[in-house]
């Protein structure tokens, strides 16, 4: 797929008239939240059908709603105290134009691969905006949106308010209040603090003497292919009503399909030693547990971390793996949330040199990592000529980090992309569609 960049330029927001400008110098710190998540750009891909929404809408509605979320339009920077965060400077958004001579149903992959890399702009090296957006128009008239953003700013549950609220924009209405951002005192510790939960080895770590940390590994994807696992309505019904079978309330529909997955991607990866244990990293949103205010925008996830044996996974029933789920996400409660920021906040990970565990790594067997989109509104952007046909995350080709994403066929069913070693990929595709 030959994809020819025609421009490249900033976009910066735009304001009611009238209205005063903002202060272009205020700088808001990073959470403890923002602190302990991803420091990576993420991106995704949509597809609209032809007629596609004019560029000069797209790119009005841009301006418009950076001007409500204007941490988007800010610049990840130290603040005048040395702190992490970002500062409101309405640097904007990066938006490419570009174009490819075919049709996107003839060239288009129908899953992450390389090929997709090329539909948004460039993850690597020092990205000078927290928003990139690549608009790519095809012979057929179809149009791919390529979306990249700083996780460090914004998690999922936030960033799809954006571009629910972007696609308004571009329809000319209107897009609502600045959402509320962070603050200091916004989550404030107990005084004096209470640590009633382990978060050393689980948030964060201490890395040994001799190691660099953690770090953000070399992404190569060598010998990883990503699989899009189709699960109709009615598999996802048989899966629940199995693994739910004499309980009194069923399973919901993520803890069933991670379970099964969980299941699948061990007798895929062929694991022999029934004692080894795997685990699962799931992020919980913490919006409710902390009564955040309504909208509120940035990252506020902690991970749950359901633990198995490979010979329970295996040898017993699906039910077993999804009690796992349900019980790890459980225990992910208002509690634990606090005592996270009673911990994060006191001092002891800068005293300690502490970093954190969530960062990217080429491989994760005997382990599993999940980004569920289920419930998020990404198929609601809209930017005028409907909703899109199509929607994925971009190649990141970590074996076992699985993206769960409602189906595009908007009829219940979901789509996982697994990325699994090409050696495996044959026997996941006949475990993933059994339900034995």
């Amino acid at each position: 797929m030959e994809v020819k960049v025609v421009s490249s330029k900033l976009v910066k927001p735009s304001y009611p008239a009238g209205s005063p400008l903002p202060d272009t110098n205020e700088h808001v710190p990073s959470s403890v939240f923002d602190k302990a998540t991803y420091h990576i750009q993420m991106a995704i891909i949509y597809a609209f059908s032809p007629p596609g929404p004019s560029t000069a809408d797209i790119e009005r509605g841009l301006a418009a709603v950076l001007g409500a979320y204007r941490l988007f339009a800010g610049q990840v920077r130290r603040g005048p105290d040395g702190a992490p965060g970002v500062l409101l400077n309405d640097h904007g958004a990066r938006l490419v134009e570009a174009s490819v001579d075919a049709r996107l149903a003839d060239i288009a992959p129908a899953k992450p691969s390389p090929a997709v890399l090329r539909l948004h702009p460039d993850l690597d090296g020092d990205v000078a905006e927290v928003v990139q957006v690549q608009l790519t128009r095809f012979a057929c008239g179809s149009l791919a949106v390529g979306f990249t953003a700083n996780h460090a700013v914004a998690d999922g549950h936030a960033t799809s308010d954006f571009l629910v609220a972007w696609g308004r924009a571009a329809r000319g209405l209107p897009v609502g209040p600045p959402p509320p951002h962070h603050r200091r005192g916004l989550f404030p510790p107990r005084h004096p603090p209470r640590v009633q939960f382990e978060h050393r080895g689980v948030e964060y770590y201490r890395p040994s003497p001799s190691s660099h940390g953690h770090g953000e590994a070399p992404h190569h994807g060598h010998g990883v292919v990503i699989h899009k696992a189709h699960f109709t309505k009615d598999f996802i019904a048989g899966l629940r009503a199995k693994a739910s079978e004499g309980r009194g309330r069923p399973f919901s529909r993520f803890e069933t399909i991670l379970a099964h997955l969980w299941r699948a991607m061990t007798r895929a990866r062929g694991l022999g030693n029934p004692h080894q244990a795997s685990t699962i990293r799931i992020s919980v949103d913490g919006r409710r547990r902390l009564a955040a205010p309504p909208g509120y925008f940035g990252n506020l996830v902690l991970w749950a971390f359901p633990r198995a044996t490979v010979g329970e996974l295996l040898d017993r029933p699906l039910r077993h793996a999804a009690q796992a789920i349900h019980d790890a996400v459980a225990r992910v409660d208002d509690a634990y949330f606090q005592s996270f920021v009673d911990f994060a906040s006191s001092g002891a990970v800068e005293e300690e040199g502490l970093e954190a565990t969530a960062v990217l790594k080429d491989v994760l067997c005997p382990d599993l990592e999940v980004d569920s989109w289920l419930t998020f509104p990404f198929y609601e952007l809209d930017f005028g000529g409907g909703c899109p046909s199509y929607f994925m995350p971009s190649y990141f080709p970590t074996e076992g980090m699985l993206f769960l994403v409602p189906s595009y066929l908007g009829d219940g069913s979901v789509d996982a992309f697994v990325p699994v070693f090409d050696h495996n990929l044959e026997a996941f595709k006949h475990c993933c569609y059994s339900m034995d």
